[in-house]
């Protein structure tokens, strides 16, 4: 068989698969006279206005969540190399952790973790 057949029939069966997700889609999909079109919240009538403000004091509390989700970004990646890398590793890694630690302190005066 030619490298080109292959390729047609690897291209053919996608092509019938992605036909048959969307014929699928389309017999299974609730017609639109039924449903309130709307942009968002598939369909719900929304509960505020799209532009409404968010109060300031969930930005720091967001700063820490990103930190600590980014703490978590290194840590996985870490703990798979740890072992061959030595002490220098665990190190640095007490380093970084220490840098959020010194975040949290801040976010905790700042007063990001009380909720009234």
């Amino acid at each position: 068989m030619s490298p080109f057949a292959s390729l047609l029939i690897a291209l053919g069966t996608c092509l019938a698969a992605i036909g048959g997700v969307y014929l699928f889609g389309r017999a299974v999909s609730v017609s639109r006279e039924t449903v309130e079109v709307l942009p968002y919240q598939s369909g719900w009538a929304p509960r505020e206005h799209a532009l409404s403000r968010f109060h300031a004091r969930w930005y720091p509390l967001t700063l820490v969540f990103l930190a600590f989700d980014v703490e978590m970004l290194f840590m996985y990646p870490w703990a798979v190399v740890v072992s061959g890398m030595g002490p220098a590793a665990v190190i640095e890694m007490f380093v970084f952790l220490g840098v959020l630690v010194v975040g949290v302190i801040w976010a905790w005066r700042e007063g990001a973790f009380r909720w009234v």
